[in-house]
């Protein structure tokens, strides 16, 4: 098929659909109705000569085929506005948007990023605390900072390992101080804190040989930040991230009351091509980098 032939507008209405695996969303997104994008998609479908959605109940998905050209064409559109951008002579880029887990973010990265703003004075970074999945497009999230327990790379993505999470209780020392505390098992009488299930103590007393209590009752918080400020305030025994956490623990704000680590998957640095980062995201990659003692990327 010539340049002078390709369907552009249902090539459009393709990716936005196959990218968001909606045709309602499509539609949102492209500011025409759900019928338009449908129409447009078939047209598609006729001029290639074969399916490229999977139509289920109250959803769709790619064929092989619609996968392999929805690649392309994401990244063809990336492509084209940049160069746009570049045409119409937009400022130079100084915004960089990095999407980070809140607990990383609250305990690592905030406290250090005045030091990356003394090095690139020129550029804004714009931290987007999130623990849902990073949508790499243009103008978007370059680069993201992620936890996995068992995941070392994502699709269509790559991953730079940063460190390995270890956890261990901690609480206060007026809380330690409060009730005596011989053994694992005697944490059952304290409040445990928990971060959005109650898996990673289960894990925990599993490890020290208390498969009985692996369940123990206690709140529930959204994420591992608010779980260190309600430990932080007395208000029980939580899992603390050795590296994380650090700081609490040199200067005494928190203790370990029990020494027994247990290993809970690592962070990583992950981006859609590393080669192929902008200047900001790459000096951001490697200040990161050297930052962890990690080396370069």
């Amino acid at each position: 098929m010539g340049r002078g032939r390709l369907p552009l507008t249902a090539l459009r209405s393709f990716e936005a659909a196959g990218r968001l695996l909606s045709f309602s969303r499509a539609a949102e997104e492209l500011f025409v109705s759900q019928a338009a994008i449908s129409r447009q998609v078939r047209e598609l479908e006729q001029s290639v000569g074969r399916p490229l959605f999977e139509r289920l109940h109250r959803r769709v998905e790619l064929t092989e085929a619609g996968r392999l050209l929805l690649g392309q064409l994401t990244a063809s559109f990336d492509d084209i506005e940049r160069r746009m951008a570049e045409v119409i002579g937009s400022p130079p880029e100084t915004l960089l948007r990095i999407s980070v887990e809140p607990t990383f973010a609250a305990a690592l990265l905030v406290p250090r990023l005045n030091a990356f703003r003394t090095l690139h004075p020129d550029i804004d970074v714009v931290v987007d605390a999130s623990t849902g999945l990073a949508e790499f497009r243009s103008g978007e999230v370059e680069i993201a900072i992620r936890h996995s327990s068992v995941t070392t790379s994502w699709p269509k993505t790559q991953s730079r390992h940063l460190f390995d999470v270890t956890m261990s209780p901690v609480m206060i020392p007026a809380l330690a101080a409060s009730t005596p505390l011989n053994s694992p098992a005697d944490l059952g009488r304290f409040t445990l804190l928990h971060e959005t299930s109650r898996d990673a103590w289960a894990r925990w007393f599993t490890a020290a040989g208390l498969p009985e209590l692996a369940h123990q009752r206690g709140p529930l918080f959204p994420d591992g930040a608010v779980v260190m400020q309600a430990a932080r305030l007395g208000h029980g025994v939580a899992l603390g991230d050795m590296v994380l956490d650090a700081a609490d623990l040199d200067d005494g704000t928190l203790v370990r009351p029990v020494d027994l680590d247990v290993a809970c998957g690592a962070y990583f640095l992950v981006a859609p091509d590393f080669d192929r980062l902008s200047p900001s995201a790459h000096w951001f990659a490697e200040w990161l980098l050297a930052t962890l003692d990690l080396g370069t990327l």
